[in-house]
């Protein structure tokens, strides 16, 4: 299934005050460590947004082809990643990171099957996740940082579409059981799905072929 998706944000949506908070920062910090440990040369990113793990990477001498559906941000590549424009295999990595929540369900696993069509091992997905976080940290002096964290989805809530996420994960339907089977089918192999105590509005899936 193809959708007709448009553009949900002005590009004034990414201005560093208003976008990119400390969280946002380890964000990209683990989007972009998931690449390096990939160890790919060649990387498809979906969704650039600010690009700042694109100079990121770039500038780690990873060669990054940019794809998105609006044009004002200045990608490589303007296309639905329901229809990548790339042959088969064409990157070692692809990055796809705060994008598929933008698209309906309903085609969520087509996306996921142009993103398997691309690339030739790695794939690192990141989804907002929605639920209550529990949060406790401690310092001793001489030790390390204690921490205890865990997080309840909102298993109970039903999304409704706010004019940019067509559905999150954690919400009544959108479970990460669910999400991850979906993954599998397309023919994914699931080697980690994490929610970090110091990012916890996401969950970074990391996938190979």
């Amino acid at each position: 299934m193809s959708t007709n998706t448009v553009p949900q944000v002005d590009p004034k949506h990414y201005r560093f005050s208003k976008y990119c908070g400390g969280e946002r920062w380890k964000n990209y910090w683990y989007q972009a460590d998931t690449i390096f440990k990939s160890g790919a040369r060649t990387v498809l990113e979906i969704g650039p947004g600010d690009q700042t793990v694109t100079n990121l990477l770039r500038k780690n001498g990873i060669s990054v082809t940019t794809v998105d559906i609006d044009p004002q941000l200045k990608p490589d590549t303007v296309a639905s990643v329901e229809k990548l424009p790339f042959p088969d295999g064409s990157f070692d990595a692809v990055l796809c990171s705060e994008v598929l929540e933008h698209i309906p369900y309903e085609s969520f696993s087509q996306a996921l099957k142009e993103i398997h069509r691309v690339s030739k091992n790695h794939v690192t997905i990141g989804l907002p996740h929605a639920g209550v976080v529990f949060l406790f940290r401690v310092k001793v002096p001489l030790l390390s940082y204690v921490t205890l964290f865990f997080k309840i989805p909102f298993f109970w809530k039903t999304h409704q579409f706010n004019g940019e996420h067509y559905w999150e994960l954690g919400k009544n339907g959108y479970s990460r059981k669910n999400v991850r089977g979906m993954m599998e089918s397309i023919g994914f192999n699931v080697v980690e799905e994490t929610i970090h105590y110091d990012d916890p509005a996401h969950c970074l899936f990391v996938l190979r072929k």
